[in-house]
């Protein structure tokens, strides 16, 4: 019996950063990362994604109704602004001189991570 071990895929992109929708109906729309769901491949973007999700009146909404929320992304259709040059690009990994590991721009080349 062998037992597999899952991993946490690796994602390069963090809970703050800037992000543009590649595809899909907010396409060219940008916004703030606000949750990051790893095990799901999935990015929560503010603004991006909006439904409509009814809700029964209870303790919290007492009156109920229409709301509207956002739901997430599949995070390949994101992809991060770069502070520094401000426009979308792809993630490189660079190892300082210290030994840590910093998400640079691939445009620009620099530090997304500060």
């Amino acid at each position: 019996m062998s037992v597999e071990v899952k991993t946490m895929p690796k994602m390069n992109i963090k809970k703050g950063d800037k992000v543009t929708i590649l595809s899909g109906k907010d396409r060219g729309k940008s916004g703030k990362v606000l949750q990051v769901i790893p095990s799901e491949k999935k990015v929560l973007v503010e603004g991006i994604n909006i439904c409509v999700k009814h809700k029964k009146p209870r303790g919290r909404y007492p009156q109920g109704g229409k709301l509207n929320q956002e739901v997430s992304v599949f995070a390949s259709k994101a992809m991060i602004i770069c502070k520094n040059c401000d426009k979308p690009t792809r993630i490189a990994r660079k190892e300082l001189e210290d030994g840590t590991r910093v998400r640079t721009c691939k445009k620009c080349g620099e530090q997304i991570d500060v």
